[in-house]
């Protein structure tokens, strides 16, 4: 909020009307949802008191839930998106177990003495 402008509107997150949509959609729903499943019925009344009951409840936890998850939002760091990020080379580097170039040795490796050699 140190970055809001005096006069200037607020942005959907850090204003207020973005989490009270969300609630109030997701209270309706609930409403909606509750008025149809506990009234067991066509033949039975519509149960509004617990379909209020419902909403009232679903409003408040998400309302808060999406206020504690605006309140820990943080921009990244600056430095953080500088760079080219991960090496994603998959050539192998002599100082990381592959083959040394300095040696004179080829990527295959020195010639392993085993028996069935030219030499005996």
């Amino acid at each position: 909020m140190a970055q809001q402008k005096p006069g200037a509107p607020r942005s959907l997150r850090t204003s207020v009307k973005g989490p009270l949509m969300f609630s109030a959609f997701w209270a309706v729903v609930v409403f909606v949802g509750v008025l149809i499943f506990a009234s067991g019925g066509s033949a039975r009344s519509p149960r509004f008191d617990l379909a209020l009951t419902g909403a009232g409840i679903a409003f408040i936890v998400i309302l808060v839930v999406a206020a504690m998850l605006s309140m820990s939002y943080k921009e990244n760091a600056e430095h953080l998106g500088k760079g080219s990020g991960v090496n994603l080379s998959s050539k192998r580097s002599p100082g990381h177990g592959g083959p040394s170039a300095q040696n004179g040795h080829d990527a295959a490796g020195p010639a392993e003495s085993g028996g069935n050699g030219p030499t005996g």
